[in-house]
């Protein structure tokens, strides 16, 4: 069956990075388009990144040069890197395979002082 189980959240002051990662399993991962949401409380879900199956990123609005989407068909894992870090960014994120709409459990990014 399709698995996808995210880490790398935590917390992390103001200005600092993380690198989510998300393993994948059970499907041929370099066919499938991917990306990443993100869910704050009180809040929608929404799309911070995208990656195509071809490795083409796009990025939400909000993002404004500071995260990076990439993935490794040779390790069927699929990377978040998020740089200047703030604190409107704290949620939990969640990978995503588009086909068939496949959500991973969820890491939580704490972004404070």
């Amino acid at each position: 069956q399709v698995q996808l189980v995210e880490s790398g959240g935590g917390v992390v002051q103001p200005g600092g990075s993380l690198r989510l990662s998300c393993a994948t399993s059970g499907f041929t991962f370099s066919q499938y388009a991917m990306g990443w949401y993100r869910q704050a409380p009180g809040k929608q879900r929404e799309l911070v990144a995208r990656i195509s199956f071809l490795g083409t990123p796009t990025y939400a609005i909000f993002v404004k040069g500071r995260f990076t989407i990439s993935r490794n068909n040779a390790k069927n894992m699929v990377y978040l890197e998020m740089n200047n870090l703030k604190p409107e960014d704290t949620a939990v994120y969640y990978c995503y395979r588009e086909s068939g709409h496949y959500w991973g459990q969820g890491t939580q990014v704490t972004v404070s002082s």
